[in-house]
Parts: C-alpha cells; structure tokens; sequence
C-alpha cells in the first residue's frame, strides 16, 4: 500500500532514520516538524502538513505529545506514536484522542522485539512466580528515560503471563533507592545501562535454583525501528477511531 507519511520530531535520530527508510522503501515523505515547531519538506505548517499526510509518525518528546495529538485529531489524520519515556497522564491523553481518530502507539517497532514480547509472556506463563525475574537494558549514552520504554514493554508481558492485575503490578524499580534488602518474591526487577552508541539491547532473564532462562534482543542499527514504523503506518492508514498496537499491525492478535 502507498502512503505518504508527516514525521513529527524530524530531526530527531529517529525522524531522521524513518526518512531514509521512506526513500528507499518508495514512501512518499509529505513532511516533517521539528522540535521548534519548524516544518521543512512540505507544506508551510503543521496543520496542512497533517493534512497531506495519511498517517502522522510521532517519534518526538513526551512534552510534544498533547500537541500532537491535537493536531492528528483536528486533521482526522491516524497517528503512530513511538516517543517513549510515557507517562500515565500521556496514555491517557491518547486514550481521548483515539476515541475521534486511529492512534497505534508503542514503546518499540522493532518486528524482533514484538516476537520476543509473546516469547516473554509464554515464559513467565509457564515458570510461575518460583522463577525470579531480570531486565536489563542498555542504549547510547544520550537516551534520558529509564527504563527504557522497551523494557517496561517487556515487563508488562512478563506481568501479563503472570497474570497480575495490571500490566505494572509486580515492577519493582527501587532496588537502588532504597539501598540493600532482601528480593522481594514475584518481583519483576529492572537495571538500566547508558553508554557509546548503542542503539538498544534488551535481555530478560528467568532465573531458579540450579538454572537459568535468558530471551533477548540486540538492535544493531535504527533502521530496525524505522522499518518497524513504516509497516505500522502502512496498516494504520484509512484505520477507523481507535487505539492499537504493533500486534494488530504484525497479526499477532
């Protein structure tokens, strides 16, 4: 399918990763809008951008997403949010607007790391609480949020498996703040490493007495992500009001 996409965040490392990805996978780049408000590539600002474009891809900052939002709602223009570091008040902001227009957010693109998520769940699934549960993530030296947006993604699988109460319930990120004590059981646990120019490696560990589970995944390059977001936009083209997820796009449910 044919489409032509508006990159919010354009001159981000990912703005920029999807627009390689669009020239050399054929997609029309109706434009994209910077961090400054700035449009370059297209029409003369955001709204006829949004307009031209038949889907919005958001891989901006947190602070830019109410904005974006409004502007996809305002155009009736579906939406794919890839920005991480989310917070509650932002998911529920997303949950407004995908009651008016197509919104598929997620922490990751990567049709890799999707796979993995379904690996994760299974396993946690399977192994029960008696097995005691590790994340650990590492990206280059100048991502901010953490833990990674991935990680938590994996965690919700993990608690999914589980079956917690919700996808959050048994995270457990005060192992530092609180100094030396005890693991507590059930617990899934997070370690966040910041360095060089990685651009993303997850590892979830499964660990009992005498053996050890360890599923993971090394992004070698952004190209991965940016692929990933091309085959989201594609499937969320001419989408009806909702919110989705790259499980929907890749067919997983």
């Amino acid at each position: 399918m044919t489409i032509s996409i508006g990159i919010l965040g354009a001159a981000g490392r990912m703005g920029r990763a999807i627009a390689a990805a669009a020239e050399e996978a054929g997609v029309t780049v109706a434009g994209g809008l910077d961090r400054e408000g700035v449009v370059s590539g297209g029409p003369a600002d955001a709204q006829a951008l949004a307009a031209a474009a038949d889907v919005l891809i958001d891989f901006s900052l947190p602070e830019a997403l109410e904005g974006n939002l409004a502007l996809a709602v305002e155009t009736g223009t579906p939406l794919l949010i890839g920005t991480t570091g989310l917070q509650p008040e932002h998911h529920a902001a997303i949950d407004r607007a995908a009651e008016h227009v197509a919104i598929l957010q997620t922490a990751n693109t990567s049709l890799g790391v999707n796979v993995l998520r379904g690996l994760v769940e299974q396993a946690a699934r399977i192994l029960g609480a008696d097995w005691d549960i590790e994340i650990v993530e590492m990206h280059h030296r100048h991502k901010l949020d953490s833990p990674s947006g991935t990680a938590l993604l994996l965690g919700a699988s993990a608690n999914v498996g589980r079956g917690a109460a919700s996808t959050t319930d048994l995270n457990r990120f005060d192992r530092m703040q609180e100094g030396a004590h005890a693991r507590e059981e059930g617990g899934i646990y997070y370690a966040s490493l910041r360095g060089g120019s990685v651009a993303g490696d997850h590892q979830v560990i499964f660990a009992a007495e005498g053996e050890r589970i360890e599923l993971g995944h090394r992004a070698e390059n952004r190209g991965i992500f940016a692929k990933g977001a091309l085959r989201g936009a594609q499937w969320l083209a001419g989408k009806p009001a909702g919110r989705y997820a790259m499980a929907d796009a890749l067919g997983f449910r």
